[in-house]
């Protein structure tokens, strides 16, 4: 026992080590969830924003949260439903790993594919101008990377119930339903009313909105309006992910 215990920390690196490399060496993954946020915001934020630091600084905070999303989903939607399909999840729990090495390790390793896309939008936002603090920096950064987990719950959760196929189509979806209806590319005020509405049950708005008040584009008075909302939403996406896998795993 004390040996499983001492050599946990290796399996979790281990673990940690695979997931990311098996990520980087999938060009259908790697490409689109890290190049494709820094090209929309070059496009959408620099491009077509003309330098308009009003509309660069906000679109940073949103594009930051929408560049978490596709590593979040695909790599525990698309990834968890092929593994489980070809046997590797249940490889993976027969073997005297420690409990949730797997999970964890796919989780490091997607918030470091994150970081690497937020890094490159930080880049392209210092040279358009942008200039924040170095709390504000942070601040947001720490928000966007956090902005990882309900995303990665929803993704397991869908990962444990659909077949690899199903669950690619249902990942596009969300990815693209959740970054539009949350307003992360349109200012959710230029949005029809029901989509207003409808961004209220969506994680990635409220994220957004956290992010947007860590640069000083929202109203911090208006923390526990979004961040309440947003715990809940997370506690559901968890349920949500937790009974997927009892069912994968009875």
């Amino acid at each position: 026992m004390s040996t499983l215990v001492a050599a946990a920390p290796g399996v979790f690196w281990r673990e940690t080590k695979a997931e990311f490399l098996k990520a980087a060496r999938m060009p259908m993954f790697a490409i689109p969830t890290v190049l494709l946020p820094v090209g929309f915001y070059a496009l959408f934020a620099v491009g077509m924003g003309r330098g308009d630091q009003s509309v660069v600084t906000q679109m940073l905070a949103t594009f930051g949260v929408y560049a978490v999303m596709g590593p979040a989903l695909f790599g525990f939607g698309a990834n968890v439903a092929s593994e489980r399909e070809s046997g590797q999840l249940e490889l993976k729990r027969l073997s005297p790993m420690p409990t949730g090495a797997h999970i964890v390790g796919k989780l490091v390793a997607t918030m470091a594919f994150s970081a690497i896309a937020i890094a490159l939008i930080y880049a392209v936002a210092a040279m358009a101008g942008v200039n924040l603090s170095a709390s504000q920096w942070a601040l947001m950064a720490s928000t966007q990377i956090t902005a990882v987990i309900p995303f990665a719950l929803i993704g397991l959760g869908v990962g444990y119930r659909m077949g690899s196929k199903s669950a690619v189509a249902i990942v596009n979806v969300l990815f693209l339903g959740m970054a539009v209806m949350g307003g992360l590319w349109i200012p959710l005020a230029l949005m029809p009313e029901a989509i207003q509405t409808i961004a209220w049950v969506l994680p990635s708005y409220h994220l957004g909105e956290l992010a947007l008040m860590a640069v000083g584009r929202s109203e911090i008075a208006y923390f526990w309006l979004h961040a309440g909302p947003l715990a809940l939403l997370s506690l559901a996406a968890a349920v949500f992910a937790w009974t997927g896998q009892q069912r994968h795993a009875a």
